[in-house]
């Protein structure tokens, strides 16, 4: 255990989140939007001693940053990275400061693209609530998704656990079975699976975010099994196309705790059951539904958004 320990300690988890992801200012950025730069910096000053909401990303970065343990040096670390002034910026660490979080570091361009600056914070997952950062930030290496705003009504959660929810394929997988359903249909598609079903799929955006949050959920892992970090997968694919998805974590040493495999059925209603803290999808229409329970992340795919990617079985 120590060695694995020291090894994420040497390369900790590195997340950045941007302002409105990390806050609620939907207000503010309201005010950007409608009346422009100079309204949107005056309001922002004139707060500056107030406290900002909480945003999406709030919850899922407050409790990775707990699993840090005091005095040693971090399994994980956060930075704030923003589009806003460094004059500007003051408004949010003070609010870090209030809420107690861990995060220290960051960056503010004054309106420039952040895209740059992910590789420079050597990341591995960026959340923001503009597309072409997270483009940018994808295009960097980084696993990325834009967040939308937290649900409007959240259960208080008082325990310790940090749940994340994945989607499986052109977000942890590859998208090489989206293409055979794309081009080929969903009876190619299930031959394919069945076909392949022992031979591990390639990683997606997510695939090495995931292989590095496996290591956090093994540091904290208790006699029985049961770790404070909880993985699951939650995908659209049914039997017989799940056993590949059961086969390819397995080979990668990445198991999850719980995977869901809900068919044609909405996923929101699982995510809810499950307490999820954050849930990635590629698909639209599954992370607008999901978004109405659990704070959720689009993964911008090699597909048109709202086409069906991956079917249930008949």
């Amino acid at each position: 255990m120590t060695d694995i320990r020291e090894t994420l300690r040497s390369q900790p988890l590195r997340i950045g989140i941007s302002t409105r992801a990390l806050f609620n200012l939907e207000e503010e950025h309201a005010v950007f939007q409608n009346d422009g730069v100079e309204a949107y910096s005056a309001l922002q000053l004139e707060r500056e001693d107030t406290l900002i909401a909480k945003g999406p990303g709030f919850e899922v970065v407050e409790r990775l940053l707990r699993l840090n343990e005091p005095d040693q040096k971090p399994y994980v670390e956060v930075f704030l990275l923003s589009r806003n002034s460094p004059d500007l910026s003051l408004r949010a660490f003070n609010s870090i400061d209030r809420y107690g979080l861990g995060i220290k570091a960051g960056s503010f361009t004054s309106g420039r693209s952040l895209g740059p600056f992910i590789s420079a914070w050597e990341l591995d997952l960026f959340l923001s609530n503009e597309i072409t950062d997270v483009r940018a930030a994808i295009d960097a290496g980084a696993a990325a998704a834009k967040l939308g705003t937290a649900p409007d009504a959240r259960q208080e959660d008082p325990g310790d656990e940090v749940r994340i929810a994945f989607d499986g394929d052109a977000v942890v997988f590859s998208a090489e079975s989206d293409e055979v359903f794309k081009i080929h249909g969903l009876q190619a598609f299930l031959k394919h699976e069945r076909e392949n079903a022992k031979t591990p799929m390639s990683g997606g955006p997510f695939g090495k975010f995931l292989r590095k949050l496996s290591i956090l959920r093994q540091i904290f892992m208790d006699d029985k099994g049961v770790s404070r970090v909880r993985i699951a997968i939650v995908t659209a694919r049914n039997a017989p196309a799940h056993a590949r998805v059961v086969h390819t974590l397995r080979d990668w040493g990445t198991p999850a705790d719980e995977a869901h495999f809900v068919g044609v059925r909405s996923k929101a209603p699982i995510l809810k059951a499950l307490g999820a803290h954050i849930f990635f999808d590629d698909q639209l229409k599954h992370v607008l539904g999901a978004s109405q329970v659990v704070p959720s992340g689009h993964v911008p795919g090699p597909h048109d958004p709202d086409d069906p990617i991956i079917p249930a079985g008949l």
